[in-house]
């Protein structure tokens, strides 16, 4: 069958030959870009993924009121790639002067500041999935608004849980112009979780076989010392035994006269 399907081949015009090579090609070059294309519809990392381009939005809202209550508003989005290497980028609002002021009356009555990004999209806005952290509206206000935010996600990519800190994040009642907080100066970071170390068991195990190898190759270093020395052993003791003999029968005799 393999010579029938060579000589087949080989009766075919070059043109012939040229053009279902040429087709073979592309059909491989098409089945490549399917394979890299639908590389990331299995990773998930929370809401608004879009599987052509790898790339994942999650929005970013903030709560900050005068009575301690939570009413979250947009604050941004922050966006980031998963191939080659996780890159985040973020977009945000500029506050506006009522909310610069309330931030203000915040602080000042040591309120707290709140941020959360969603994970899940429900049916409704009640049935939405979100990671929140806080932290001290004061120490917002005297960084001028920088802050850090880290993102946590296992393995897999999903958002397990979010983190806010401010550079610097004391307070210490110092004056802050209107103008510095007006924009956010915020760094994004992804945090996934670090592989923890396993134990080397085919080092160890290659290590033990090579030692028992090397004792079967060598097996005068499992006998004992006595084993190994009996014939050097044997003769001292049997000479002090017979050198002590005479010496006990004098002193025997010595003590009769």
């Amino acid at each position: 069958l393999p010579i029938l399907l060579l000589r087949t081949v080989m009766a075919l015009p070059v043109s012939v030959l040229w053009s279902r090579w040429k087709a073979l090609l592309l059909l491989l070059v098409l089945c490549a870009g399917v394979t890299r294309g639908s590389s990331c519809r299995g990773v998930k990392a929370g809401e608004g993924r879009d599987s052509e381009s790898c790339n994942s939005v999650v929005h970013l809202e903030h709560s900050f009121e005068l009575d301690d209550s939570i009413n979250f508003k947009k604050r941004g989005s922050m966006m980031w790639s998963f191939q080659p290497d996780s890159s985040v980028t973020i977009s945000q609002k500029q506050l506006t002067e009522d909310e610069r002021n309330t931030l203000r009356d915040v602080a000042s009555l040591n309120g707290i500041y709140r941020i959360r990004i969603s994970v899940r999209q429900g049916v409704n806005e009640d049935s939405n999935e979100y990671v929140t952290s806080f932290i001290r509206a004061c120490s917002m206000v005297e960084s001028h608004l920088s802050d850090q935010i880290t993102v946590h996600t296992d393995i897999t990519g999903n958002i397990i849980g979010v983190s806010i800190v401010t550079i610097p994040g004391s307070c210490t009642g110092a004056e802050v112009e209107d103008v510095d907080l007006e924009l956010f100066n915020t760094t994004v970071q992804l945090q996934q979780p670090v592989p923890a170390a396993v134990p080397e068991t085919a080092a160890f195990i290659e290590r033990l076989e090579m030692e028992q190898a090397q004792k079967a190759k060598n097996p005068q270093e499992q006998k004992s010392f006595f084993a190994k020395y009996w014939m050097y052993i044997i003769p001292v003791v049997l000479f002090l035994m017979m050198s002590g003999a005479p010496d006990a029968g004098n002193q025997g005799g010595d003590r009769k006269s």
